[in-house]
This record gives C-alpha cells, sequence and structure tokens, in this order.
C-alpha cells in the first residue's frame, strides 16, 4: 500500500483564499483581460514606431555606411593587388627576356671566337704545314692565348651581364667583388 500524504491542517480553502485575494477575485492573468488590451495595443504602437524610426533612420544607415566602406576597401585591395601581381609578371618576363639575351649573347660571342680560334688555327695550319715542329708548339701558343683572351672577354660580358641582370631586378647595383664571385662561380 501506498503511503498517504501528510493531511494540510489548513485544507484546500487557504489555496483559494490566496489566489483570491491577490487578483481581486477573478484569477486569470491580466494581459487576457479585455480592459486592458487598448493600453497594451496603444504601448505596442508606440514602442514598434519608436523601434522602426531608430532602426530606419540611425542603425540601418550606420550599418550600409560600414558595409559600403568595407565593399570599397575590398575592391580596392583586390584591384591594387591584381595591378601589383601583372606588374611583377611583366617585370617577370622582362628579366626572362634579359636572362635569354644575354645567354644568346654569350654563345654567339663563344661561338664567333670558337670559330676564329678554328679558322686561325687552320691558317696556320696550312701555312706552317712545312716548318719545323718548334714553329707548331710556337703556334699553337699563340692560339692558347687567343681562346684565353676570348674566354677572358667571355667573363667580363657575363659580368655586365649578370650586373645588369642584378640592378634591373633589385634596383640595386651589385659590387664588383659580388660580381666577380658570381661569375667565377658558375664557371
Amino acid at each position: 500500500m501506498a503511503p498517504t500524504p501528510p493531511i494540510d491542517p489548513h485544507g484546500a480553502d487557504a489555496h483559494a483564499t490566496t489566489a483570491a485575494d491577490g487578483h481581486g477575485g477573478g484569477g486569470g492573468l491580466p494581459q487576457f483581460e479585455t480592459q486592458h488590451w487598448f493600453g497594451q495595443i496603444a504601448y505596442l504602437l508606440v514602442l514598434f514606431a519608436i523601434l522602426y524610426l531608430l532602426i530606419s533612420k540611425v542603425f540601418a544607415p550606420r550599418l550600409r555606411r560600414v558595409m559600403d566602406e568595407r565593399a570599397d576597401t575590398i575592391s580596392n585591395a583586390v584591384s591594387t593587388a591584381r595591378q601589383v601581381q601583372a606588374e611583377a609578371a611583366s617585370q617577370a618576363e622582362a628579366a626572362k627576356a634579359e636572362v635569354a639575351a644575354a645567354r644568346s649573347s654569350a654563345r654567339a660571342t663563344a661561338t664567333a671566337a670558337a670559330q676564329r680560334i678554328a679558322d686561325e688555327a687552320a691558317t696556320r695550319k696550312a701555312a706552317d704545314e712545312a716548318a719545323v715542329s718548334a714553329r707548331i708548339a710556337e703556334a699553337e701558343a699563340a692560339i692558347g692565348k687567343t681562346r684565353d683572351a676570348a674566354m677572358a672577354n667571355v667573363g667580363a660580358i657575363a659580368g655586365d651581364a649578370t650586373a645588369a641582370i642584378v640592378e634591373r631586378l633589385t634596383g640595386k647595383a651589385p659590387s664588383a667583388a659580388e660580381v666577380a664571385a658570381v661569375v667565377k662561380g658558375a664557371a
């Protein structure tokens, strides 16, 4: 068997009396009583109008201005970034073209020098074929000196091209020692 709840000495009448004393005998919520509806609707309309005016005249324009400024800032940043990117791409293409031109110039100089050396060697060899071996050794020494002079010119041209490329890419001219070290390291 279940235990029975304790008996209240005041009984159920105590609850009914407190409820009747608190609300004037009617009970229920005052929001649902029709005598209060006009005042509630009037306050609702006044508060709605005030909030509408605040939002439409103060908050919405401020929010729109902030959003427009943000959109302008973003579009300016994007256009600047695109412009810088295009500029960098054009500078990279120019640098590639300069490097290719310097390489082809160095190759042409080396080829011309080699051709000149080969022509001189062939001419000397044909003229000095009957000469003694001492004269042949002397001719080979002259050819070696000419080749060394040509290679020294190639080194100077490569140094000048390297200095021009570095100055074009970085905007600062490298020192002669740096250029010499780079050309010597590449050889």
